[in-house]
Formats: C-alpha cells, sequence, structure tokens
C-alpha cells in the first residue's frame, strides 16, 4: 500500500469554526474552542489518519485586521501556515456570506494560492436554506478558482468525513511524518498552557479579553506515573490579578480545576496542576512570549 502523508493549513476569518473542525478531524481536543475570537494563537497541528494517508492539519489564527504586535504576529502565522501547506483550505460561515474580512482574504489567496490547491469549506450549514447555501457556493466560486467545495457542519460532524477523504486521497506519497499514535506537534507544556488559557477565557468572559497569556513553567514526571505541573498567568495590570484570582481565590480554584480534569482526560493520567498568577505589564512587546506561543516577534514590527 502506498503511503501519502502532507500538510493542510485551515484558514479563515476568526470564530468560523477552524478549530472545531480540526479537532472533528483529528477525533481529540488538540486546538483550543471557546466563544472568543483569535483564541488560537500558535500554528496548532493536529495529526489525522484516513486510510493509508497521513494529514497534518496547520490550524491557523483567524485572518483578521490587526491592530498590536501580538495580532500583526498571529496574522503572519496564518499566511505562513497556508504558503508551507500542501493544501489550503479555507473556511468561511454559511450564515455571514461574503464579508469584508472573507474578501480580504480571498485578496491573500491570489498572492499565495497560485499552483496551490485551494478549497472551499462552507461551514454552519444548518443555520441557513438551501437556496443561500448554493448562491453563497456560486459567488465564491465565481471569485476564486476553488478545487472543490464542501458544505459541512463542523460542530456536528456534517461532510467532515468527505472532506478529510478528499484531501487523504490529494496527499501527497511519501512516509508518513508522525508516529501513528502522536495526534499533535505540540509540546505537551504547550497543550496544557492552552488547556488553562482556554478555562480562563470561557471563565473570564469580556473582562479580560487579550490581555493574559499562560505559560508552563515546570513539568515533573513522578515515579508514580503522574506528574506536577506548574504554570504561571501573565496579566498586564494590579487589578487585573484580582479579577483572576477571584474573590478568596475562587476564580483561579475553579480554573485549576477544570484545567487539570481536561488534562488529566487527555493524558489518562494523574496532573497535580498548580496555578500563579503574576503582574508582566508589557508581556505583550516581550520576545520570550511569541516564543512561547510559537509565533515570530519579529513578525510583529510590520
Amino acid at each position: 500500500m502506498t503511503q501519502r502523508a502532507g500538510f493542510v493549513a485551515l484558514i479563515g476569518e476568526p470564530n468560523a469554526g477552524k478549530s472545531t473542525l480540526t479537532n472533528h478531524m483529528v477525533g481529540a481536543k488538540v486546538s483550543i474552542v471557546t466563544h472568543k475570537v483569535q483564541t488560537t494563537r500558535a500554528r496548532i497541528r493536529g495529526v489525522a489518519l484516513e486510510g493509508d494517508s497521513q494529514i497534518v492539519f496547520v490550524d491557523t489564527p483567524g485572518l483578521f485586521r490587526p491592530r498590536r504586535r501580538l495580532d500583526r504576529a498571529m496574522v503572519a502565522a496564518a499566511w505562513g501556515g497556508a504558503a508551507d501547506a500542501d493544501i489550503i483550505v479555507l473556511l468561511i460561515e454559511a450564515h455571514r456570506g461574503v464579508t469584508d474580512g472573507v474578501k480580504r482574504i480571498l485578496e491573500g489567496l491570489e498572492e499565495i494560492g497560485r499552483g496551490r490547491q485551494v478549497a472551499l469549506a462552507i461551514n454552519k450549514i444548518d443555520r441557513v436554506q438551501a437556496e443561500q447555501l448554493l448562491a453563497l457556493s456560486k459567488d465564491m466560486n465565481e471569485r476564486f478558482n476553488f478545487v472543490e467545495t464542501f458544505m459541512i457542519s463542523a460542530e456536528k460532524g456534517h461532510g467532515v468525513g468527505d472532506l478529510r477523504k478528499w484531501l487523504a486521497a490529494r496527499m501527497p506519497e511519501g512516509p508518513w511524518l508522525y508516529p501513528e499514535d502522536q495526534i499533535a506537534d505540540l509540546p505537551l507544556r504547550m497543550i496544557a498552557a492552552e488547556m488553562t488559557r482556554e478555562k480562563l477565557t470561557l471563565r473570564l468572559h469580556q473582562e479580560l479579553p487579550y490581555q493574559l497569556t499562560v505559560e508552563t513553567e515546570n513539568w515533573e514526571e513522578r515515579k508514580d506515573g503522574s506528574a506536577r505541573v506548574d504554570q504561571i498567568v501573565y496579566v498586564m495590570r494590579d487589578g487585573h490579578k484580582g479579577i483572576v484570582l477571584g474573590k478568596k481565590g475562587e476564580t483561579i480554584k475553579a480554573v485549576s480545576q477544570s484545567a487539570r480534569a481536561e488534562l488529566e482526560e487527555f493524558l489518562g493520567r494523574k496532573i497535580h496542576l498548580f496555578l500563579q498568577v503574576k503582574v508582566r505589564p508589557n508581556w505583550l512587546e516581550e520576545k520570550e512570549r511569541y516564543s512561547e506561543m510559537g509565533l515570530d516577534f519579529r513578525d510583529g514590527n510590520q
């Protein structure tokens, strides 16, 4: 049997459903899914197996109009991921149609998409009527020469299998890039930090949109098979520290319990998770923070 392996870049606006689709394709939670936009900071890769093909998904940050250094680095990472991929899948939301953001992405695709296979996936199809879907598909295909169009619901799984089979058949011939049991190439420290950041984002809602980051400072394997994980939550102001800690430490305790439970389920073993909150006013301008998130600090200079 001929083995195939290659990279697929999922691109789209923030909240288009890229992380949900990655997780559904891979069959495990490797990418943060929240109701907040711009939660995927680094190029998280999930590895899916379909027959003799190994598909490595590059789950890029959502493409949007960047304002700050972190935004610019995220957008650069997204286009970098797309440029390196064998196939690009543009994910758009059925009910939102051709937004200004989608138009900007199409302009970007004109530059990097030449000679590449670019597929269109219209997500959240359960939110609109069939006629609207067909009109949107026609409109998008008139704007760009997509090799294939898929109608999917990443959340419910509709059409996801068809997309995965289509991608698998188009992966370049060659040996698999990752061991069969490996679903993501992110270090465990980073996956653990992302899980905690997701719980904080869900818990705090509008209070601290993007002004915190989580780093796994220490990971200690223990003889009984468990691990001690120490993490630091960096915030920009003293006032933010109080919000993250919560009354009598209730918020950080709840976040810690929730993140620990998810990490234990993910790893299948006991985890002792310890969180600290520290104020670091300029973390958005620190090179090391970007390295931790898998982003290039220099890309924020543009």
